[in-house]
């Protein structure tokens, strides 16, 4: 069956994708399906495809899997390693362990690494390979992080994967290769928008794969990890239990500004989605502003360190709801209290403060008070002057350390600037702005060069 269909399904914001493989008679193999199914069912609504079976890679840290649900809902068969001790109904699956799939195979490859109980899946019409799904063992020009059990096991797992790698590499060149992570994805850090690649161009191009010996992949692989949200260090755990399955659709329940009161006096979190600039012009005190965009669950997950705190939306009229509540239920936080009815018109109607945060532009800004809240890798491509590097997940611990002294918050686009400031203003630093734009806008503006660090 050469030229069997795979249709990639991609998370944009998480930097992940999923797949479904078309088996020829109607029915479809998912591969790492997030518990946000939208996407994956409209892709197979498109395609008219029935899924008839669910197989995950590994016990995914950064977001809730959906092969349960598909399971429920559709009647999916799960695959997974047999490592992995899931504690639900699944296939469990061993190194070379097969199924049969109605005419193509899927063959279990133990591809340890990423994580300790992780399987590649060969697809097979025969004894021909029509592609490999590798979830976080070989990505395009790189490989998964191996920190995610701990520091003491990223040097073992690092070695483990060198091994798992090269085990991919006997596969012929052309074999078309499927990850899970890609490009914005904190489990890896690839170069490159490309989310497929085959196994020669990887042999040849990855950076990682040229190492000269295991010593030094181990080397290249480890300094190559960033930070990631604390969440990844639950999630593995909830997806081996099983994530609970959704008998509906979620909605969000219409709060009066008397309930949202009670509720933030209770202990509940703010969470406003809105634009940047609505934000800053007004907004509930305490509040946390995670703009809502592709990288909204990434935010929460990172800045709401409990995901049983109860969560108030907090969004414009005409916003998508659904997307809030979606992104949120797919990395297991689930206790959301509701919206603001009215929006923040009706609080302010009902007499509760409000605050606002300066939206500054280049030139009514001093570089030596910007803080810039980017990831390091970035923050070393190009910043302003003077500007202090903080990455965004680490400022709520560092927010203490800044003294009286007013600052402003930027970012690349604005979105995660106003995150910090409302992290700032949280731990109640006063002279909070938020500077719009990133660094080659206010180069732009004000002529001047960017540092780069070396």
């Amino acid at each position: 069956m050469a030229g069997t269909r795979i249709v990639p399904v991609v998370d944009e914001g998480l930097g992940n994708s999923a797949y479904l493989a078309d088996l020829g008679d109607g029915r479809a193999l998912a591969v790492d399906v997030p518990r946000d199914l939208r996407a994956v069912r409209a892709a197979a609504r498109r395609h008219g495809l029935t899924v008839a079976f669910a197989a995950d890679t590994h016990l995914h840290a950064d977001f809730l899997s959906g092969a349960r649900q598909l399971a429920a809902g559709d009647g999916a068969q799960i695959l997974a390693s047999a490592a992995g001790g899931r504690a639900f109904d699944h296939r469990g699956l061993a190194d070379g362990d097969e199924a049969d799939l109605g005419g193509l195979t899927l063959r279990a490859w133990a591809t340890p690494g990423h994580t300790a109980e992780h399987l590649a899946y060969l697809l097979l019409d025969g004894q021909e390979v029509l592609g490999v799904f590798t979830g976080g063992s070989l990505l395009v020009g790189a490989a998964a992080r191996t920190d995610l059990a701990g520091p003491e096991q990223a040097e073992p797992l690092a070695r483990a994967l060198h091994a798992s790698l090269r085990r991919l590499l006997t596969l012929p060149e052309e074999t078309p290769v499927y990850p899970t992570h890609g490009a914005g994805s904190f489990c890896s850090a690839p170069p490159g928008a490309e989310r497929t690649t085959t196994i020669g161009r990887e042999r040849a191009a990855s950076p990682l794969l040229a190492a000269p010996d295991e010593d030094a992949f181990v080397k290249a692989l480890l300094g190559s990890l960033g930070t990631f949200p604390s969440y990844f260090l639950r999630l593995a755990e909830e997806n081996r239990r099983g994530p609970a399955v959704l008998e509906s659709g979620p909605a969000l329940a219409a709060l009066t500004a008397a309930r949202v009161r009670a509720l933030l006096d209770g202990g509940a979190q703010a969470i406003d989605v809105r634009l940047v600039a609505g934000y800053a012009a007004g907004h509930i005190p305490g509040s946390l502003a995670i703009p809502l965009r592709g990288a909204f669950a990434t935010w929460l997950g990172w800045l709401v360190p409990e995901p049983g705190t109860p969560l108030v939306i907090v969004a414009d009229h005409g916003q998508d709801l659904g997307e809030v509540t979606w992104q949120a239920l797919k990395i297991g936080y689930e206790n959301l209290a509701g919206t603001l009815a009215g929006g923040l018109a009706a609080w302010e109607a009902a007499g509760q403060p409000v605050a606002a945060t300066p939206l500054l532009t280049a030139g009514q800004v001093d570089p030596a008070a910007v803080i810039d809240v980017r990831q390091a890798s970035e923050y070393a491509s190009g910043h302003l002057p003077g500007a202090r590097g903080i990455e965004l997940g680490a400022l709520p611990r560092e927010a203490a350390r800044l003294g009286d002294q007013p600052v402003v918050t930027m970012c690349g686009h604005g979105e995660r600037a106003a995150t910090a400031a409302s992290v700032l203003e949280r731990a109640g630093h006063a002279g909070v702005a938020v500077l719009a734009g990133g660094p080659p806008d206010w180069a732009g503006a004000t002529g001047r060069a960017l540092e780069v660090n070396a």
